[in-house]
């Protein structure tokens, strides 16, 4: 494990597009990981809920999802950047990244905890998400609730649907 000297979480830029590229390609199987083209068209779709994590100037994670009003992700989110509604109600999490030598520092918390907070600002309703059973109890700390087994198929995996409400 590498330790960094400082973590920057800042919007995306379009010149990240290789960097977080290589990111996805490193934490997630083929079939579920986004490709160089699905990540070009959300940076270009909404820079606004693309976050990188960054150190010494090199990309080590990021999260990223469209807006919606739909209170679970359906698959083809992930593949039409066009989806994404401004104005929706919920912040969708498509991926939580962050490059393995990296990992267990806090890394991903920080990254998620911005995107909620930004999503409160913003008056969304909450946010939501799919994870793998393993996943479940790391997602609920943030304050998620299983809703259950997803219908997503994304990648041919068996995916929890998870949502984040903020009160009233």
């Amino acid at each position: 494990m590498k330790k960094m000297k400082d973590i920057i979480i800042r919007q995306v830029r379009t010149e990240d597009l290789e960097a977080v590229a290589a990111v996805e390609a490193a934490c997630f199987p083929a079939a579920e990981a986004a490709d160089r083209e699905s990540l070009k068209a959300r940076i270009g779709q909404f820079p606004e809920s693309f976050l990188v994590a960054e150190t010494e100037g090199r990309v080590i994670g990021f999260i990223n999802g469209a807006v919606t009003d739909q209170r679970t992700i359906s698959d083809d989110m992930f593949e039409d950047a066009g989806l994404h509604n401004p104005e929706g109600a919920y912040q969708s999490i498509f991926g939580l990244d962050v490059v393995e030598e990296f990992r267990c520092q806090g890394i991903a918390s920080r990254l998620m905890e911005e995107m909620i907070e930004r999503a409160r600002r913003q008056g969304r309703r909450g946010l939501i998400l799919t994870c793998k059973d393993r996943l479940i109890g790391y997602y609920e700390r943030f304050g998620y609730v299983n809703l259950g087994v997803s219908q997503s198929v994304h990648g041919g995996a068996v995916w929890y649907d998870m949502l984040l409400e903020f009160g009233a």
